[in-house]
């Protein structure tokens, strides 16, 4: 019995790193995992085969456009995929969504639902966000030098966009208004991230 074999035993001697090149299905995003600038919509199929979906996304201004979702049946852990000028051999970067209101990825050590105080501490110095109620609403437009608005190792660059359920009162909402993430008003109203992106350089 002892040179019996199981079929999963020999396929471990076989194949020690076998584990290690399984897709990561939550945690740390980075410039090159889950997704990397080489990807395409190909690669990533072959990848995750059947939880890369293409979906029309939401865009700017209320229009769609065509993407790839990782994970669509799993809000948590669902991924948007954007591709440049709709061209699904370039990825232009990747985005979480407070679709489930928290995800199981992070990007570097913020998630959806993270706090202004979470996201100064990963910044390491206050930043500015964008006024709500408009299109462009509640996004970082100036981490002020910070960590995380800085290239990223590996080539890629983050936004973050904040949202929140409250009445928004009139100083801190509308275009034009920039207001600092350690303002009393601001802090006062918690809003909490609602979307993370992780943006490549166009090659």
């Amino acid at each position: 019995m002892r040179h019996v074999f199981t079929a999963a035993a020999a396929l471990a001697v076989a194949c020690p790193a076998l584990a290690q090149t399984a897709p990561p299905t939550e945690g740390p995003i980075t410039c090159t995992l889950p997704v990397a600038a080489t990807d395409t919509a190909k690669s990533l199929r072959q990848r995750y085969g059947g939880e890369a979906v293409v979906q029309d996304l939401p865009g700017a201004e209320g229009e769609t456009y065509k993407g790839l979702v990782l994970f669509p049946r799993a809000m948590d852990r669902r991924i948007e995929i954007g591709f440049i000028e709709g061209k699904t051999a370039t990825v232009s970067g990747l985005t979480l969504r407070d679709t489930a209101k928290t995800s199981r990825w992070s990007v570097a050590g913020i998630s959806i639902g993270a706090s202004l105080a979470d996201v100064q501490k990963a910044n390491g110095k206050p930043f500015v966000v964008a006024g709500f109620g408009w299109d462009y609403g509640g996004y970082v437009t100036d981490f002020k030098n910070g960590t995380l608005g800085r290239t990223q190792p590996g080539g890629c660059s983050i936004t973050v966009r904040f949202g929140t359920d409250k009445d928004t009162p009139r100083a801190l909402s509308g275009d034009g208004v920039k207001v600092s993430s350690d303002n009393p008003a601001l802090m006062k109203l918690a809003p909490v991230v609602s979307e993370i992106g992780v943006n490549f350089a166009a090659r």
